[in-house]
C-alpha cells in the first residue's frame, strides 16, 4: 500500500467533508469561513484521496478542522497516518498550541495524539463537541 500526504486545494477537501461528516446537509454546510486561506491535506493510498485535514492559523497556534476518512477506509489507520504526519508538520513549524473540537464520542481517538480535553464543550447540529488541545513547550 503506497501512501503520500499532499497538500491540496479548498476544493478537494469539500465532497469528503460532505460525505462523511453531513451528508443530509447541503454541501454549503461544510463550507468554513477562511477554507481559502487555510491549507489542506489529504492522505492518497495507492494515488486515491481517502482522509483530509484542513488547518486553520492564528498567533502561533494551530485548529485543525473537519478531519474525516471515507467510512469506506475507516478503521484502517488512514485517519492516524494523516494526523500523525500534520501534527509532526505543526510541530516542526513551532506551534504553541494544536486544538480542534472533536465529538466527544472521538475523544479516546485524540488522547492518542497526545490532546487533552479541556472543560470548553458545545452542541453543534445535535452533536456534543469538546474542545481538545496539545500545548507544546
Amino acid at each position: 500500500m503506497a501512501t503520500e500526504v499532499r497538500q491540496i486545494n479548498s476544493s478537494d477537501v469539500l465532497p469528503i467533508r460532505h460525505k462523511v461528516m453531513w451528508p443530509n446537509m447541503p454541501i454549503s454546510y461544510v463550507k468554513l469561513e477562511g477554507d481559502m486561506n487555510a491549507r489542506h491535506f489529504g492522505l492518497f493510498v495507492n494515488g486515491k484521496i481517502t482522509s483530509i485535514i484542513s488547518l486553520f492559523t492564528k498567533n502561533n497556534e494551530v485548529q485543525f478542522r473537519k478531519f474525516a476518512t471515507l467510512i469506506e477506509y475507516q478503521g484502517l489507520g488512514h485517519g492516524t497516518v494523516l494526523l500523525k504526519n500534520i501534527i509532526n508538520v505543526i510541530k516542526k513549524e513551532g506551534a504553541k498550541r494544536i486544538w480542534c473540537n472533536a465529538r466527544v464520542e472521538k475523544e479516546k481517538f485524540y488522547k492518542k495524539f497526545d490532546l487533552k480535553a479541556t472543560t470548553n464543550k458545545f452542541n453543534k447540529g445535535g452533536i456534543e463537541y469538546v474542545i481538545m488541545e496539545n500545548i507544546i513547550d
